[in-house]
């Protein structure tokens, strides 16, 4: 295990990251991060380092691309663009009935709480045997916007909280149907140039630009992630650096510009589950208590990497996690980003 460091490191920090760095075993692995602005970042891993050093790679969010969308969302609505409360099938089928399914809004979509399931049960016949490499690459949008509305739900939205990478993928659908753009397209227009975000992207770029992931053995390489019609729920790719541009977004918003007002929605606390209601959601991100203010994170994985995504506001502070590894029980880089996040270096 090699680390390689950037410059203007806070020397205590700096020790943390390295650290956590030796602490996750995976091909590559890069710990970022920020305090009031300040940023350090350490670097990684199994393999020998790349010809493009870590640092300056695109890693695969996976589920955590979801607060980006969350955030899309936020602007579209503060924008007055539409309404978060619209119907998903308002915009996906306009001019028809779908009882059960019109009551699921744009909210109930991005909260899990739509009582849809994680994904369409004509998904695995195609995805399992894909599961190690590209599950989704073959399901397009036009498929989702189908299961969805032929979907029969069995419950009333808005009463069972249930993680759902399908809801998420018909509410970047909805979102593009209602502003007649593409998804990508909508992303990047009212998200990723705002925030400065041009180390971002949506599709694979390829060797040098895109660090290679690896299966559970950490060794044999898997193909980049093509998402297919579940662009909204997990197709972000980002360099360490965009994603803590993205992060200290959240910690200051008034910089933000347009952005400001979703910047401040997306940390309020919209919705609680569990026992004694201590699971706490945000429109976008889990929020857990520490002793000075929330912490507010997100997790992501694909077939062949992980990120973790975290800042804290009270504290001025933000964490980037990524390495090239698929996930597997008991991994040490969520619990290890979180940790760090939580217990604050010096």
């Amino acid at each position: 295990m090699t680390t390689t460091a950037a410059p203007g490191d806070d020397t205590a920090v700096a020790a943390r990251l390295e650290e956590a760095v030796r602490t996750v075993d995976a091909p590559d692995v890069v710990f970022a991060f920020s305090r009031d602005g300040r940023t350090t970042l350490r670097s990684g891993g199994t393999a020998p380092p790349p010809p493009v050093p870590r640092e300056q790679l695109r890693y695969e969010l996976g589920s955590a691309s979801k607060a980006y969308a969350g955030l899309l969302l936020a602007e579209l609505t503060g924008s007055g663009t539409l309404s978060a409360t619209d119907p998903a099938t308002a915009h996906l089928d306009p001019g028809h009935v779908h009882g059960r399914r019109s009551a699921i809004t744009l909210t109930h979509l991005i909260t899990h709480t739509s009582g849809l399931p994680p994904l369409p049960a004509d998904f695995y016949p195609q995805g399992l045997p894909r599961w190690a490499t590209n599950p989704y690459a073959h399901y397009p949008p036009q498929r989702v916007v189908r299961a969805f509305l032929r979907h029969r739900p069995r419950h009333r939205p808005g009463i069972r909280w249930r993680y759902s990478n399908f809801a998420v993928a018909v509410l970047g659908h909805s979102l593009a149907a209602a502003t007649a753009t593409p998804w990508e397209e909508l992303l990047t227009h009212r998200v990723l140039v705002p925030l400065g975000l041009t180390d971002t992207a949506l599709h694979p770029g390829g060797p040098g630009t895109d660090a290679t992931g690896h299966r559970a053995d950490g060794r044999t390489p898997v193909p980049a992630l093509h998402i297919g019609g579940f662009a909204a729920a997990g197709a972000v790719r980002a360099t360490p650096g965009d994603v803590l541009t993205f992060l200290e977004a959240h910690l200051r918003p008034d910089t933000a510009g347009p952005l400001a007002d979703a910047l401040r929605e997306v940390r309020r606390p919209v919705l609680r589950r569990g026992m004694r209601h201590q699971h706490i959601h945000t429109l976008t991100w889990f929020q857990h208590p520490t002793d000075l203010g929330p912490l507010y994170f997100h997790a992501g994985a694909t077939s062949g990497q992980q990120a973790f995504l975290g800042f804290r506001p009270d504290t001025g502070t933000a964490l980037a996690a990524l390495c090239t590894r698929r996930c597997r029980t008991h991994d040490a880089l969520v619990a290890t980003a979180y940790d760090l996040l939580f217990q604050q270096p010096p």
